[in-house]
Order: structure tokens, then C-alpha cells, then sequence
């Protein structure tokens, strides 16, 4: 998507999260992969990172392309390389990016990230932890999430937004290998809760809102519920250079049938509300949506001490997100009720 203005003012990524389950102990892990390509047209051999002191005094500003790699749990890490943006290749009109050795398409994705101690110690514009993550996995995309016209060309085309979003797998099914720090994870597709989407555009939403879970069971059932997934994105959206009132998009799938609730579809009739709260030992989501046809009530929390702070920097080189609070096992309930002529019916807990 990095094209026009975009080009030398734009960022665009690829985001991939699942579970994987250690060969030997077979504990779960979260993990997430992230080929990022900033502002290509400044770029060359080299990456230029806006965080080094003399690019931020000199105002000039990030172009790279960058694996962002890392797992949550007892000890959440997240690993940034970074490439010239000459060391990278990217396919206009499909999904086809290498980032040095490492590739992601729509069906596979593979790489490795390093950063020793002395890296880490010796580069802070790097904004990494230490660590060692090396993948090598297939992608199924069962279910695709289209957010309509918000994404649409007209839209893309007139930069009408600061940043877009689209959701190839919202129900996504991995499988392969995971090795960090030397230990090894299996991935399946039946167990692998997998997701994938993308994000491009001239900044990021700031605050940020973003929940998706694609492991479910009916309440009082362990029984895993087949085609249900839920995704929830949004924050304070800038709609040609105006700034909105917080807004979410909200996705649900239940067995497969679609519960949309998008404040863009004004003809639904969408409203909503909802409540995010960082104090305390978790961050929980209270969220409320509803249409003329269906209500949901969403309620997840996850514990701070399984979580990272992610960071990115936009393409002016500011590091705006201090407490981008990202992790990778929140629990939680949803509530999808049926609505016609004023009454309510519970269709699944």
C-alpha cells in the first residue's frame, strides 16, 4: 500500500499471532510475527532509525523494513531487526515480502530475529529486548473479516484515513515450528487459535484499542465452538485530517454466520459503548454494540505480567505510544443476542 505519499511518509505491516505448545512440556505459548515496511522512498542500503538521537535532531525521518518477533507469557520479549529498505522486496499485487532471508506470503511465513544483551545495551533507538526467535510456518486463512467501504479503493486511494486496517484471517490455522532461546514449540492448525491481519497509513491511532480471540467454547462446554472468532479494533480514527470521537469496529463469528457491528455501516444503525481500564494487576475490556438486529456484550481481562509494552515509531520518527499495553492471553466472555421488534434473544454465551 505504500505508494503516492505513502511512499516517503507510510508505513505498512503484516501481523501474525497464534499458540504453539512446548515439544517437551508442552506448555502453550503465544508468539507473533510482524514484517513492517516504513516510508520505502527514504530509504537504501542501510535502515535509518528515527530514533537515533542524530536523525531526531536533524529531523530526518525512519525508513527501513523491519521483522518485529516475540512471544508473551512469564517472560514476554519482543525482538526488532531492522533492514535498508534495498534489502527487502515487496509484491504490489499479492502477498510476497522478504525481509532479508525471512518471507511471509498468504500461505507461509518464515524467519529469525536476534538481538544479544550487548545489542540491546549498545542500540536503544533498536527499542528491542533480547532474545532469539527463529519460524518456519504454513498459514490456512479460514475466515477473512471485510471492514467494506471504509477500506475500499476510493477510500485508500484519497488517504481519507490515517490509518487502515484489513483482516485477511481473522480465523487463521498455523502450523510448523518455533524455536526461541534454544527451546522448541510445536504449531497445529486445530490448536494454533491462529490470526492474521494488516495495517498501513501515515500515523497510528493514539488511544489504540485492539482485542481478537479465536478460541472459544460455548459456557459450560470445553468443547472448542468451529468458526467463531472475535475481533475488535479502534480507538480515536482520523477521517481526512478530522479527528473522531472514540469508535470501534466489532466482528463476531459464530459458527461461521457474521455479527457485524461497524460505525461506518450507519445504516445498521450501529451505537456503542465501551470502557477499557489499565489500573490494577490486568487490563480489562468492558465493551457494548449493537445494530437493529443483534446486540453483543464483551467482557476480557489480561494479566500485566504476561504483557509487553510494543513499540513502534510513525513515520515522522516520534515514539508517541509509551503504554501500547500487547499481550497474548486474555480470557473473557461474549454475550450475541438476536433483536426484532424490541425484544431480545440470547443466541450464544
Amino acid at each position: 500500500m505504500l505508494s503516492g505519499g505513502l511512499a516517503e511518509r507510510g508505513y505498512d505491516w503484516w501481523w501474525h499471532s497464534l499458540t504453539g505448545y512446548h515439544e517437551v512440556t508442552g506448555e502453550a505459548r503465544g508468539f507473533f510475527f510482524e514484517y513492517f515496511a516504513m516510508n520505502p522512498l527514504l530509504g537504501g542500503d542501510e535502515p535509518v532509525l528515527g530514533q537515533l538521537p542524530a536523525n531526531k535532531s536533524s529531523g530526518r525521518r525512519p525508513s527501513y523494513a523491519m521483522l518485529n518477533a516475540g512471544a508473551w507469557g512469564d517472560r514476554p520479549v519482543q525482538i526488532h531487526n531492522y533492514y535498508g529498505i534495498n534489502q527487502a522486496t515487496f509484491d504490489p499485487e499479492r502477498l510476497d515480502a522478504r525481509i532479508g532471508d525471512a518471507l511471509v506470503t498468504e500461505t507461509a511465513l518464515s524467519g529469525r530475529a536476534v538481538a544479544t544483551d550487548d545489542d540491546v545495551r549498545a542500540h536503544p533507538e533498536w527499542m528491542s529486548d533480547a532474545g532469539d526467535i527463529e519460524w518456519n510456518l504454513t498459514a490456512k486463512k479460514v475466515l477473512t473479516y471485510d471492514l467494506g467501504f471504509a477500506a475500499s479503493r476510493p477510500f485508500r486511494w484519497s488517504r481519507a484515513f490515517q490509518m487502515f486496517w484489513h483482516v485477511q484471517g481473522v480465523k487463521t490455522e498455523y502450523a510448523g515450528t518455533i524455536t526461541l532461546d534454544g527451546e522448541r514449540y510445536i504449531v497445529m492448525p486445530s490448536t494454533s487459535a491462529g490470526y492474521q491481519d494488516k495495517n498501513w497509513g501515515e500515523d497510528f491511532t493514539n488511544p489504540w484499542i485492539w482485542l481478537n480471540c479465536a478460541n472459544f467454547t460455548r459456557a459450560g462446554s470445553d468443547e472448542p465452538l468451529p468458526l467463531t472468532c472475535l475481533d475488535v479494533g479502534g480507538g480515536t480514527p482520523v477521517v481526512f485530517g478530522r479527528r473522531l470521537r472514540r469508535k470501534l469496529i466489532i466482528g463476531f463469528f459464530l459458527e461461521g454466520r457474521l455479527y457485524d457491528f461497524n460505525f461506518s455501516k450507519f445504516w445498521t444503525q450501529p451505537g456503542q459503548r465501551f470502557d477499557c481500564r489499565t489500573d490494577g494487576d490486568s487490563i480489562t475490556w468492558e465493551i457494548e454494540a449493537w445494530t437493529r438486529s443483534a446486540r453483543i456484550e464483551i467482557e476480557f481481562s489480561c494479566p500485566k505480567d504476561e504483557m509487553l509494552f510494543m513499540n513502534y515509531e510513525n513515520p515522522d520518527g516520534a515514539h508517541d505510544h509509551h503504554e501500547l499495553w500487547n499481550g497474548g492471553n486474555a480470557r473473557g466472555t461474549v454475550w450475541i443476542f438476536a433483536r426484532k421488534g424490541g425484544r431480545e434473544t440470547l443466541i450464544g454465551e
